[in-house]
Formats: C-alpha cells, structure tokens, sequence
C-alpha cells in the first residue's frame, strides 16, 4: 500500500509552496531509497536501467551513479543514439549538456524499422560501440543489412525471445505478444544468420517475463485472485526458467555473447536467481508508480508525483481540479486510471473519472478542500508521466524518523530538471 503518514501532505505542501499547480514533482529520497532497495533484490545481478520508466536524463544518470546499476534499456533507436552521443543532463534549470554521454552501453529493446536512425548509427563509431539492436526475425537482419551494409562498422543485435506461458499449446498463451523465437532450436538459427552477415555483431539475448514482472499478483477484496495469480506466475516462471536456459546454451553455441537480460521491477527478484540471466532489466521501481502497489515482492516508496489545483467545488462532498486526465497504456481498465494519493479519502465521480479539462473528486476529504488548494496525484504507471510535464520539481527530504517522513519544514525542492518532453524529445 501507498506509504503516506498525516504529515505527509504537508511536507510535500510546504515544499513546493512556491509553485503554481500543475506539475510533477520526484521525492528523491523515496527515489534513492526504491533504487537501492531494488539493486537489494537482484542477488548481486546488475540492472540495466529501462529509459521508459525515467524519461529525465538528470535522474537516469543519477541511478546509473548507484552501486549495482549498468547500462541502460532504451525503448527506441532515435532515443539511444541522443543518450549516448550528446551528454548527461546537468542538475539546475537551464544548465548545459555536460561532456561525457549518459552511458557506453545502451540496449534497445524493441526492435526498429527507422532505417535512416540505423544509417545514423552506422556513420557514427562511439554510438556504434554502445548501442545495440533488438531482433527477432530474419527479417530485421536484412533491413539493417540494408540500411548499414559496411562490414568495417558492424552493428551489434540482440535476439529478443518469447517468454509467454502456453501450458495447453499456442491456443492458451499467458503473455505478451513479443518475439515469435521460443524454442532453443529458433534462437540458434537466427543466431546463426545473424553470424553469417559480416556487418552484425551478435551481442546478447533478450527475454522479458512480461507476465511475471507486469502483472500484479494481488487484488483488494479479492484473495482469489492473488492466489491464482501466483500460482500462474509460479508455473510459468518454473517453465521459462528451463527454457530459457536452453536458449542461452543454444545461442551460445553459436557465438559468445556478452549479456542475457532478463526481469523487471516486479520480477527482479526472482528472475536474478537463474544462472543464465547476466543482468535484470527495470526502472519502475525507482518511482513505484500506483500500478505496483499491488505486487507482493515490491516494497518501494512513492516517489513521483503530480499536483493540481483544485478550482470549484460544484456542491458537497465534490472538489474539481484542473487537468488529470493522464491516462496510461495497457488494457482500458480502473488499473490504467492515475490515483489520487493526497489528501487520503478521495475518489473519482463515477459519470467522469479524470478528464483533459477537469477532475471532479468525490469523498468525505473534498469537503476539507477549498479552491486554491492542491491534491496530489499518482500514475498508474512509471514513465509516460514524463510526456504531460516538461520539468520535475526535486524535493529532498530529512528523515525525522525511521519510516522515510520528514517534518514539514525539513523538505525543501533542490532541483528542477528537464524531462524527455522538456529537452524536446517525444521519442514515441
């Protein structure tokens, strides 16, 4: 459940005192906090830092500073050749891009089509050296042939793998719809005809767990369905552990590759114990977005946030705000809906839910709030929140005490920086 004390709307209250709602702002000491606890779950696994759940470079390379962080998982080839040719964002509002790029080791992963960002590529040596490709299909090889042919500049591919569960065969799959590889024999094939093109440079293997690591395993009110949840999760983590393994092995086989990513936020504790993963891919977790509030084997602190202001109050037991309508992808479900976090007690008008424009709020604590005031809000998911704003607000806080709180005037912001959308970049 969200971690919140009485005092914590104050804090973050007295903080941003000063700013006009709406914004978005990061606790950084829950940031801190959720990214050391998470490399604590990895069993001494690296973390390959997902860019889609960050989408601010300042903070990016902020993790990346912690121990048990390397590289990072970019989600497209545009975005990766910006991370790793143009620097890391500095600390303060309007600062220049500083000399050394954000990292040397960059991993899209999603396979690109963008054969002018592939040409870029290929015409550039140090993002050459740092950026590898996602493939799946023999397919994906011919069109980076195509777009980079010089063997003297080889591009580095990884071979991304289906980790859907299919107890009953193809008609019962429980799992994203990813790579069409699943069997060691298809890894190894392509593996082979990615080693028969002198301009490729078979680097690593790539299997997300997506309904492992992205499904909640719990449900309020509903004990059932974390029951079965966990069952389901169980059964498939048992049958992709021994696939695979035999996958690695395959490719392996066939040229020695330098990683094997695997995990994420909600699996990395699982996923890091199987000798074939080198290093678990996830980011969420640095923020603990509402979405994982209901993973059982995450215990981070909600650390980033978005304030509106509250406008009307069209009569009792209802306060309005402004704005709110960010919806997150996935499944067009409550789950995707962002919740509200302070002050306790409120809840969406049935007939609108959050909109474009405006935000009515329904419960007992909308009779507490006057126009002027402000509610604190959370994504249901990690880093689309970076596409409404333009900056993060940094607020740091001094424990008072055990739990992570602070007194309300012991928080102070100590930052703003860009997000992606702030330096320009909207990527997808």
């Amino acid at each position: 459940m969200p971690h919140r004390t009485s005092r914590t709307r104050d804090i973050y209250d007295t903080a941003t005192a000063h700013l006009e709602p709406p914004f978005a702002a990061v606790d950084l000491t829950a940031f801190r906090a959720n990214a050391a606890g998470l490399a604590a779950r990895t069993n001494g696994v690296p973390i390959r830092l997902a860019s889609k759940s960050i989408r601010c470079r300042h903070l990016m390379r902020e993790a990346l500073a912690l121990p048990g962080y390397a590289g990072v998982l970019a989600f497209t080839l545009p975005e990766a050749i910006w991370l790793a040719t143009t620097g890391a964002s500095d600390d303060t509002e309007g600062a220049q891009d500083v000399e050394a790029p954000l990292t040397d080791d960059i991993l899209v992963a999603y396979p690109t089509v963008d054969t002018h960002a592939i040409a870029r590529l290929a015409a550039d040596p140090r993002a050459a050296s740092s950026i590898t490709l996602m493939v799946d299909d023999v397919a994906h090889l011919d069109l980076i042939t195509q777009a980079a042919p010089d063997p003297a500049h080889p591009i580095k591919v990884c071979i991304d793998v289906d980790t859907s569960w299919q107890p009953l065969g193809p008609r019962l799959r429980i799992g994203a719809h990813r790579s069409p590889i699943r069997a060691p024999a298809q890894a190894a094939a392509l593996a082979h005809a990615a080693t028969r093109r002198p301009n490729l440079l078979l680097d690593g293997v790539m299997a997300y767990e997506a309904q492992i690591a992205g499904v909640a395993d719990t449900q309020p009110g509903n004990p059932l369905y974390g029951r079965a949840m966990r069952w389901i999760q169980h059964q498939s983590r048992i049958e992709l552990a021994r696939r695979r393994a035999a996958i690695v092995g395959a490719v392996r086989d066939v040229a020695d590759i330098r990683f094997v990513n695997g995990g994420g936020t909600g699996s990395a504790h699982l996923t890091s114990r199987e000798r074939a993963v080198t290093e678990i891919g996830a980011g969420s977790g640095l923020f603990q977005p509402a979405l994982f509030d209901r993973f059982s084997g995450v215990t981070g602190r909600p650390a980033a946030f978005f304030a509106l202001p509250i406008v009307r109050r069209p009569g009792r037991g209802y306060a309005t705000a402004l704005g709110g309508g960010y919806v997150a992808s996935g499944p067009a479900t409550a789950a995707a809906l962002p919740q509200p976090y302070l002050p306790e007690g409120l809840a969406y008008s049935p007939n609108e839910g959050p909109g474009e424009t405006q935000t009515p709020l329904r419960g007992a604590a909308a009779d507490r709030l006057s126009i002027g005031d402000r509610v604190w809000m959370r994504h249901a998911k990690s880093g689309e929140l970076c596409e409404r704003f333009a900056e993060l607000h940094l607020i740091e806080t001094d424990p008072a005490d055990g739990s992570g709180t602070a007194a309300a005037g012991a928080s102070r912001v100590v930052g703003t920086v860009p997000t992606y959308r702030g330096e320009g970049r909207t990527f997808l």
